[in-house]
């Protein structure tokens, strides 16, 4: 009986009978595991109503506009239009290729004094064995100070356009219901799942060592700041989910991420003004290189690669935790 729905639904939105699209997503949410209406206060289901009402509001004003607006002979030369451009640029982009210098070509551009000088002397002048890492956080380590920036700028302009701002009078009741009533927090969270959480007791500290190990070998081994710190971030992420926000919060808050980046970004710059300032002075460096293959080695690309691995992890949490809830 049950195919038989399924089947019947998935002809009618084939076939694109009116409303068909309409019942099929009513009824995959009425599938879906509601949150239990005896655990929600009188503050959380006006909420909801009135998310509810407003949704509803919205998607009216949406159909009105596009059935004022958009004439059939305006859809169909929009649809045109737009396989014309992706045509066009997909011919493009293959004429380009085929362009291309053939892989291996010893007069391609890329085989130059540069990447002659990364290969044949980047474990003598930067002491990583990693060529990668020697040469992201060294050679251009200025760029990969950039990118940390853009990072950081990101998180913040996401949380100045997503977080939920208590001194306004749009502050929703539902936020303020969840900090009077410690349940009300299952309406955005999963309900307590024992194999999640038990599972997640096992696996976090795993990823979190994972993560620390990437970045603390990342000038010996394939790794660093940026993937150690997505694994971090991963291991965050994965905290949360199982536990919630409120425990998330015992050791995890906004001010702790603007600390911790702030002081990751600026120990970044200021040891690379130090390397900067030596290497265009040709004044020798009082940061020793180590021995290669060492972990305490390569002079300052190690605590470089912590820095950034502290900035990626807090801004993977970050957008995590502001697109679901719209705070730290």
């Amino acid at each position: 009986m049950a195919k038989n729905n399924w089947l019947t639904r998935m002809n009618d939105w084939l076939s694109d009978e009116e409303g068909a699209l309409e019942r099929t997503m009513e009824a995959a949410q009425e599938q879906e595991a509601a949150p239990d209406i005896e655990q929600l206060t009188p503050a959380e289901i006006r909420w909801a109503q009135e998310e509810l009402e407003e949704e509803k509001r919205i998607e009216a004003r949406m159909k009105d506009w596009t059935e004022k607006t958009a004439s059939p002979a305006a859809r169909v030369v929009y649809n045109l239009m737009c396989v014309l451009v992706c045509v066009t640029m997909i011919g493009l982009l293959l004429y380009t290729v085929t362009a291309l210098p053939a892989f291996g070509d010893p007069n391609h551009p890329i085989n130059n004094e540069v990447s002659a000088r990364y290969i044949e002397k980047g474990l003598q002048e930067t002491g990583a064995v990693n060529i990668v890492t020697g040469m992201i956080l060294d050679y251009r380590a200025f760029d990969t100070l950039g990118e940390s920036s853009v990072l950081f700028t990101a998180a913040m302009v996401v949380l100045f356009l997503l977080r939920k701002d208590k001194e306004s009078a749009k502050y929703s009741q539902l936020a303020k219901a969840m900090e009077d009533n410690p349940h009300s927090d299952t309406y955005y969270e999963p309900k307590n799942d024992i194999i999640l959480q038990k599972t997640a007791t096992i696996l976090v500290p795993i990823v979190l060592l994972l993560g620390v190990y990437v970045v603390l070998n990342g000038h010996l081994s394939p790794g660093g700041g940026f993937s150690g710190g997505a694994i971090m971030g991963a291991g965050l992420i994965l905290y949360v989910t199982a536990f919630g926000f409120a425990k998330m919060r015992r050791f995890f808050t906004y001010k702790t991420y603007q600390r911790i980046v702030l002081v990751a970004l600026l120990t970044y710059a200021i040891s690379k003004c130090y390397s900067f300032y030596t290497g265009a002075n040709h004044i020798e460096s009082i940061i020793p290189l180590g021995t290669p293959g060492a972990i305490l080695s390569s002079g300052l690309i190690l605590v470089l690669n912590i820095c950034v691995g502290f900035i990626v992890t807090c801004t993977m949490y970050c957008f995590y935790a502001v697109f679901r809830k719209g705070e730290l």
